[in-house]
């Protein structure tokens, strides 16, 4: 019968590894804290930078999109902005509030990414990933972004307090998804968004793009009026030089006509917008923004290309 074990010494050199791995350890720590301070101060400093100079160098990624609400700001890139206006704009040429465009980004946000996808889940589509065997529309209807955002806005002016109950179950009750929760976490993001983009806000909105296609002001006139219908009803085509004037019905839609020109200024040549006394001139190093113009007072918005 043996005794009980007796358990091993540690050895002399086991303690001070330990004392060691430690010191190591807290060395490492505090020197990220460190890290993390300097970015914090450098991060801070830039900001500052940026509202004293009224442009700043574009954060990733370096083509796209900023809205800017009350020190906030929500990042898209251009092939996002791009649809991002278009969702807006149907909601404007509704009537709707920004509320329901502030829905409808949360819900595109979750779905598609803003993206026009030509797949998805089953027979889901587009930018809200609308199925065709649903009742949403043919395939061909449902890639249309246009015909896609005012389905939805069909939608979702059906359900009950949709004005006041919260954005998430709304989306989820005009969407019916697998994953009910998903369109709470694009909440905030979309809320500024859709105050910029649907004119709620003035000169919220810029873009940067390092490339430009050429001038087309027919094109960015057809899209507009594609987009806001007789919400725009004096688009003029002018030129040469080319030029797009647009008498808005409200200083909201306007301004709504604005930002969306902004996101679409890279795929039609445009190289200045003018409204309310102010001028936007796009830029392909730095992002611009809004400045005091002798540009056309009111709810004209001028668009000049090449």
């Amino acid at each position: 019968m043996t005794g009980p074990a007796v358990p091993k010494r540690a050895t002399p050199s086991a303690p001070i590894k330990t004392v060691y791995a430690r010191r190591r350890l807290v060395v490492g720590l505090v020197g990220f804290g460190l890290l993390g301070l300097v970015m914090a101060l450098v991060v801070g400093v830039a900001v500052r930078w940026w509202e004293g100079h009224g442009t700043a160098t574009f954060p990733s990624p370096q083509n796209g999109c900023v809205a800017t609400i009350g020190g906030t700001t929500a990042q898209l890139d251009l092939e996002q902005s791009y649809n991002a206006a278009i969702i807006a704009g149907v909601a404007v040429q509704r009537g709707l509030p920004p509320r329901a465009v502030s829905i409808a980004f949360a819900t595109a946000l979750q779905e598609s990414g803003l993206r026009n996808l030509t797949y998805g889940d089953r027979d889901s589509i587009g930018l809200f990933q609308q199925r065709p065997s649903q009742g949403w529309g043919t395939v061909a209807q449902i890639m249309v972004p246009q015909y896609a955002a005012g389905k939805f806005y069909d939608a979702l002016v059906k359900i009950a307090n949709w004005q006041t109950r919260d954005i998430g179950e709304v989306a989820q009750a005009v969407q019916r998804s697998a994953v009910p929760d998903g369109y709470t976490k694009h909440v905030s993001r979309a809320k500024i968004l859709a105050s910029a983009l649907s004119g709620e806000t003035v000169a919220a909105f810029t873009c940067l793009s390092t490339t430009s296609k050429a001038a087309d002001a027919v094109g960015y006139a057809t899209l507009l009026k594609a987009t806001y219908g007789g919400t725009a009803p004096d688009t003029t085509v002018a030129g040469p030089p080319a030029r797009v004037d647009v008498a808005a019905a409200a200083d909201a839609t306007a301004w709504s006509v604005a930002a969306a020109t902004q996101a679409w200024s890279s795929v039609f040549g445009i190289t200045q917008i003018a409204t309310a006394d102010k001028a936007w001139h796009p830029s392909t190093t730095d992002l611009p923004l809004w400045a005091a113009s002798a540009s056309p007072a009111g709810r004209t918005v001028s668009v000049s290309f090449g």
